[in-house]
C-alpha cells in the first residue's frame, strides 16, 4: 500500500504490570482509521516506547496493527536497535504480516560507525528484509546527512525512503530538493508540518498527529488543496500543542494527550516518568485552545 500523508507513530499502551494492554491498542488503530480518517499508522516507534519493545512484542503489536487495519491503510513496523544482527532478527519476526515498510533508526549507543558502516547497516537489512524499509533518521550523534540518505534511497535495493525527524527545517528542505524523486520523504518535524508539506513532503510520522490526528488531517488536506489561509490557522492551532508534549518523557506527554479526549493509552514504561501535573495542565489548556474535543473528568 502506498505511504503517504498523516500516518501516526502510535503509542503503545502498557497496564500497571507494564504489559501491552492490546485491546486499547486496537481500539486506538480502528479509531485513528475510522474516525480520524488518517492515512496510515506507524506502530513500535520513538512514541511507541519500541526501544523498550522485545521482539514478542513487537510482533504483538504490530499483528495488532495489521488485523484491525485490515488493508484500510498501511501499517509501517518500527524497529529501534543497536546492531545490524538485532535489526534483521525484529525484521525476520516480522516477515509475514501485512506490513508496508519497517522504519528503522540507524543504531543509537554512543559509538558513531562511519557512514560506509551505516550504508552497509541498512543495505544488509534491506537485503533480507521481507518488507521494504524507511530510513528513520533520528539519532543525534548518528545523524544520516542528506548526501548519505540521497546515495542509500538510489542505491540499495528495497530502501524506499526516510523519516526525516530532525528539528531543523533546511536539513528537510535540502533532502526534499535532492531526493524528492528518490524516494518517500516523511517529515517528523512536528513543529512545523505547514511549511513541510509546502516544501513537497510526501506526508508525516510525527507525534503531534497521534495527538491530534483530526486537525493534522485537516492541515494535509488544506494544503493539498492550496488554502493556506486555512492551514496556517491550522498551523497555529498545532504548535502549542506540541510546544506543550516536547520534553524528555514525550511518549508519556503524548498518552495524556490521549487519555484527556477519552481515548485511553495507559502508562509509560518506566523508567519514563509519567506526565507531571504542570504538563498535564499545559497540555490540557493547548488541546483546549485548539478547539480539541475532551472527555469529560478525564482528569478528576
Amino acid at each position: 500500500m502506498k505511504i503517504y500523508g498523516i500516518a501516526p507513530p502510535m503509542v503503545t499502551p502498557f497496564t500497571d504490570d507494564e504489559t501491552v494492554d492490546e485491546s486499547l491498542l486496537r481500539a486506538e488503530v480502528e479509531y485513528l482509521i475510522t474516525e480520524a480518517g488518517v492515512h496510515g499508522v506507524a506502530v513500535g516507534g520513538s512514541t511507541g516506547e519500541g526501544h523498550t519493545l522485545t521482539t514478542d512484542e513487537l510482533r504483538q503489536v504490530v499483528g495488532a496493527a495489521c488485523e484491525v487495519a485490515a488493508g484500510r491503510a498501511p501499517v509501517i513496523a518500527g524497529i529501534i536497535v543497536d546492531s545490524t544482527r538485532q535489526a534483521i532478527e525484529k525484521a525476520e519476526a516480522l516477515a509475514d504480516l501485512d506490513v508496508a515498510a519497517l522504519q528503522v533508526t540507524p543504531v543509537h549507543y554512543l559509538f558513531r560507525p562511519t557512514d560506509e558502516m551505516t550504508f552497509e547497516h541498512f543495505a544488509r537489512l534491506a537485503d533480507s528484509a521481507a518488507q521494504p524499509v524507511m530510513i528513520y533518521n533520528v539519532v543525534p550523534w548518528n545523524y544520516c546527512s542528506p548526501a548519505l540518505l540521497d546515495r542509500m534511497m538510489r542505491e540499495i535495493d528495497g530502501l524506499i525512503g526516510v523519516k526525516q525527524s530532525a528539528g531543523d527545517l533546511k536539513l528537510l528542505a535540502d533532502l526534499l530538493l535532492a531526493s524528492s524523486d528518490a524516494g518517500i520523504i516523511m517529515s517528523a518535524v512536528d513543529a512545523l508540518l505547514y511549511p513541510s508539506f509546502c516544501l513537497g513532503a510526501h506526508g508525516a510520522i510525527a507525534a503531534i498527529l497521534t495527538a491530534a490526528p483530526e486537525l493534522c488531517v485537516a492541515l494535509w488536506n488544506q494544503v493539498q488543496a492550496g488554502d493556506h489561509a486555512a492551514a496556517f490557522e491550522t498551523h497555529r492551532k498545532l504548535l502549542p500543542i506540541f510546544n506543550a508534549l516536547e520534553a524528555d518523557n514525550m511518549p508519556a506527554n503524548v498518552k495524556t494527550a490521549l487519555a484527556l479526549q477519552g481515548r485511553p493509552a495507559g502508562k509509560p514504561r518506566k523508567p519514563m516518568p509519567e506526565s507531571s501535573a504542570q504538563q498535564r495542565a499545559a497540555i490540557e489548556a493547548a488541546l483546549l485552545n485548539a478547539g480539541v474535543k475532551l472527555a469529560a473528568g478525564a482528569f478528576a
